[in-house]
């Protein structure tokens, strides 16, 4: 048994069975065991995949999304660039390099990091080292500025509760040991963060429904729509879930590409939830604006993927013309990414239209 979970045996042995928001927390993030913390989950030779790595297209589109919404603020002398978890840096720095056509918007800027791991910030540094990043261990320190905020594949991989509906009303989902072995219990009473069900989800619950709530990624999203509200900017957020709540399970985990238990071997798997749309959009609140979600399949394909696809191939090799092909594809078909990844803008203001959410109609959530 691994040191992280001998630890998280220790816990249960001394205070009960522990959510899974909790069991996930120490997975990701222990300080030293977390999965997070110790290791590089990233491409080929990670776990898994993200955007950034399939192909630099995304990171250079969202690049020039940040350009033109800075244009639409009015060009501010001083701009924050922030990137909630931002892995190896690679979209950040794919980002910069696409806005250098804009030098103005270069020229504001200041990056910043938000990212808990010290081995994930070690990459940051070596990919952006031109950029003199600054990094936050959360977005609570992030300068008071203007600020364009991208937040890719970060609010998935936020600890979740689970919860069951069973005769008695909803129950929470939560992890024991039995000799040595973590397993899943339903609680015998009620607890206090049922209240955060969605009220559509539980009005049509039916016994055995599960539901998910991640407090949160609730808690960030109201600060940080409350950040951009005092001091303007915008944020992006893409990831994969649901455009509306749902009672459903998505809890999942990824080992080397492949679907993993999540209780076992804490610290050596990625852990996430499929992300509750319409719960970040409520937990926004009126002080802002939001766009979307929208499929990443037409948040790409309205910013331009085919044709900068098309100029990369131009003076590209037969091989690097199929890479190219091939990583469009993964990012824009349906039985890719291109469906189940959403986008999301937030803005602040009337005046302000978002590339890409030209056909969508900014919304207050009231």
């Amino acid at each position: 048994m691994s040191p992280l979970a001998e630890g998280l045996e220790r816990r249960i042995a001394a205070e009960g069975p522990i959510t899974i928001a909790a069991f996930m927390a120490e997975a990701l993030m222990h300080p030293t065991h977390g999965y997070y913390t110790k290791s590089d989950p990233f491409g080929v030779d990670g776990d898994f995949t993200t955007a950034p790595e399939i192909s630099q297209i995304f990171g250079e589109l969202i690049g020039l999304w940040c350009a033109d919404v800075w244009r639409q603020l009015g060009a501010p002398e001083e701009i924050a660039l922030a990137e909630l978890g931002p892995g190896r840096g690679t979209l950040m720095a794919d980002a910069l390099r696409a806005s250098a056509v804009l030098p103005a918007f270069r020229e504001a800027v200041s990056v910043h990091l938000v990212e808990a791991s010290p081995f994930l910030r070690s990459r940051q540094a070596q990919a952006l080292a031109a950029f003199s990043p600054t990094w936050h261990e959360t977005a609570a320190s992030l300068p008071d500025v203007p600020t364009l905020l991208i937040a890719n594949e970060f609010f998935d991989a936020l600890p979740i509760h689970q919860f069951v509906f069973t005769p008695n009303g909803w129950r929470e989902r939560l992890v024991t040991s039995v000799d040595g072995v973590f397993a899943v219990i339903v609680s015998p009473q009620a607890t206090p963060r049922e209240r955060l069900i969605d009220g559509v989800v539980s009005a049509n619950a039916q016994v055995g429904n599960i539901a998910e709530v991640c407090p949160a990624a609730l808690s960030i999203m109201e600060a940080m729509s409350a950040k951009l509200a005092q001091h303007g900017g915008a944020a992006l957020i893409v990831d994969y879930g649901s455009v509306e709540s749902q009672a459903r399970p998505t809890l999942q985990s990824v080992r080397n590409h492949k679907a993993h238990d999540f209780l076992e071997a804490p610290g050596s798997a990625d852990i996430t939830a499929h992300v509750d749309f319409a719960a970040l959009v409520r937990a926004a609140g009126p002080q802002v604006q939001c766009w979307g979600p929208i499929s990443q399949a037409d948040f790409l394909s309205r910013l331009g993927l085919a044709e900068r696809a098309a100029r990369l191939a131009a003076n590209a090799t037969e091989s690097q013309i199929k890479d190219i092909e091939t990583a469009c594809h993964r990012l824009i078909a349906a039985e890719e990414m291109g469906n189940l990844f959403k986008a999301l803008a937030v803005t602040v203001g009337g005046t302000i239209v978002p590339p890409a959410f030209e056909e969508c109609t900014g919304f207050n959530e009231k």
